[in-house]
């Protein structure tokens, strides 16, 4: 069991009322992780004041020299991956496997980033007149508030952290409750690279109350949030009252749509790792499959047959598939979508259980399901389940698909299985989603591509992660300069 504190002006430091928590293993709740401070919006306010006076002096470096910093901190990362992947594991649940990736992932978001700092700055503009100059320059922001989730609980704060960082902003993060560790974790690596103290703080605790501060506090100049539809919109109406930059990321109801020219075996492949893989616990995961009806019995078969496949265990174990729910309310939830689900007339193809025998008695696990029969219009086709559980849907042909797939309220990722060329391409027109993958699975992002959702799933303003990062974490100054007198 480890101890954390909050992380303020570049020390630890405990919470002004004494109170703590735990977080246990989801896949032996016996097993506590570590203990942190239940931070509140006194916690968070002093966090702010330590970035404001960490600020002049980290804005004034060249962004060559934050990202040297940031580059140590690859490094050091790398370094520790085996160590953090395992610490991962405990905390949330995920594989060893997935979490060493994610692990390696934010090695190299930083690394991406400090080289990313050769390239920062404006532009040269042409003047219509002789003898001037005009141009831009790229400058911080200020103080940057983050409130990132407890599913990629190193890889989403490393990709809102670095471009906030190498823009020359500081930072306060509030990391998810049920899985801190990885950004108390992130803070010692930064330290360790020479990151100067203040310029990024961690705050655990009451989310209401944390996020609230960090929401409305009026030296926040920018919020950048990943989590729930619910919680972001309120955030975002917090930041609106100011007229403050904001950035929110918050989730999907992502469909895989099988053609029948498709090839089933790898579209079934498809749709297990992308709906399984992670527990299902990823905003990009695949919940819903739209099939054409003339292969929807081949494809149902194979999907089956590769879903009861799967070696569900605690995440450590070798050989693993698919880890535990990160927690009991979590995993209560996937069972209440289940049942809502059969209540609606679907049916229950696998899965469906709690898993409880052996090793796994004292976890969080399930059975990977797969429901069939599921109709637009029930709520397992609408609602995010943030579990391991995908819908089965048919379809007649392939425009229905597509009315299918673009007939919900959010649009993050969407994937479709085809060999047609005309019909791949006719659909990275049409469908309405901020991803978009053609014979590839929902989940998975390249790092140096824009990542961001459209319709409820974002306030599509600015992306995430890649080179454009920058943008929301900067402004743009333009320069007039006439030199003829």
């Amino acid at each position: 069991m480890q101890t954390y504190q909050n992380w303020i002006g570049g020390e630890s430091v405990a919470t002004s009322t004494g109170a703590t928590f735990e977080t246990r293993n989801p896949a032996d709740l016996r097993e506590v992780v570590a203990v942190y401070p239940q931070g509140r919006a006194e916690d968070a306010r002093q966090a702010i004041t330590a970035a404001q006076a960490a600020f002049p002096s980290w804005a004034g470096l060249t962004a060559v020299a934050r990202g040297r910093i940031l580059s140590k901190a690859s490094q050091i990362l790398e370094a520790r991956k085996s160590e953090l992947a395992q610490l991962l594991t405990r905390e949330e649940g995920k594989t060893l496997t997935e979490s060493t990736g994610e692990v390696q992932r934010t090695a190299d978001i930083f690394r991406f980033f400090g080289g990313l700092s050769y390239t920062l700055g404006g532009q040269t503009i042409p003047h219509d007149l002789p003898n001037n100059l005009l141009y831009t320059r790229r400058e911080p922001l200020g103080v940057v508030g983050l409130i990132t989730p407890w599913n990629f609980p190193i890889a989403i704060p490393a990709w809102k952290l670095a471009p906030a960082l190498v823009c020359g902003n500081t930072v306060v993060l509030k990391p998810a409750s049920q899985a801190p560790a990885m950004a108390c974790e992130l803070a010692k690596v930064l330290a360790e690279a020479g990151l100067p103290k203040g310029v990024f703080n961690v705050v655990i605790g009451d989310g209401r109350a944390v996020g609230g501060e960090l929401a409305t506090h009026p030296a926040i100049a920018a919020l950048s949030f990943t989590g729930s539809h619910g919680v972001g919109n309120v955030i975002y109406q917090q930041l609106a009252q100011r007229m403050t930059r904001s950035q929110m990321e918050m989730g999907g109801k992502n469909p895989t749509i099988v053609l029948a020219d498709a090839d089933l075996d790898l579209a079934a492949t498809l749709v297990v790792r992308a709906g399984f893989g992670l527990t299902g616990q990823a905003c990009t995961a695949t919940s819903r499959v739209i099939v054409e009806r003339t292969v929807l019995t081949a494809f149902t078969e194979r999907l089956l047959a590769k879903t009861q496949a799967l070696k569900v265990g605690p995440g450590l174990q070798p050989g693993v598939d698919m880890g535990p729910a990160v927690n009991t309310q979590e995993l209560e939830g996937n069972f209440h979508h289940v049942e809502g689900a059969l209540a609606e007339g679907a049916q229950l193809l696998c899965g469906g259980r709690r898993l409880q025998s052996g090793d796994l008695q004292h976890g969080l696990f399930m059975e990977p399901t797969v429901l069939g029969g599921v109709t637009p219009s029930m709520k397992i086709a609408r609602e995010e389940v943030f579990g391991p559980v995908v819908a089965v849907m048919a379809v007649d042909h392939f425009d229905e698909a597509i009315a299918v797939a673009n007939g919900v309220d959010v649009g993050l990722s969407a994937s479709l299985v085809t060999r047609d060329l005309k019909k791949a391409m006719l659909y990275s027109e049409r469908i309405q989603a901020g991803v978009v993958k053609i014979n590839q699975i929902s989940t998975g992002l390249a790092l140096q591509a824009p990542f961001g959702g459209v319709k409820q799933s974002s306030t599509d303003s600015f992306k995430e992660q890649g080179a454009g990062a920058v943008e929301f974490y900067s402004r743009l100054k333009t320069i007039y300069l006439d030199y003829s007198a």
